[in-house]
């Protein structure tokens, strides 16, 4: 299941929230119970391609292609 970060406007805490994606834009209440939250935009899993590169291996990324 999806983890989603949340911010809370009125304390500043962040906390985190597994839900469904169906449920991904509901409300949350911050642990100390302020209704006043915003999701944050996480980059978890996207990866930048600096990133990608240095995995090595494969046919195309190990070389092994060329005859």
């Amino acid at each position: 299941m999806p983890r989603y970060d949340f911010r809370c406007r009125a304390c500043g805490s962040t906390f985190e929230l597994e839900r469904p994606m169906q449920a991904a834009g509901d409300p949350a209440a911050c642990p100390q119970g302020h209704e006043d939250t915003v999701k944050l935009l996480t980059t978890a899993g996207l990866g930048s391609g600096a990133e990608q590169t240095d995995a090595g291996g494969g046919c195309c990324g190990g070389g092994c292609c060329g005859g």
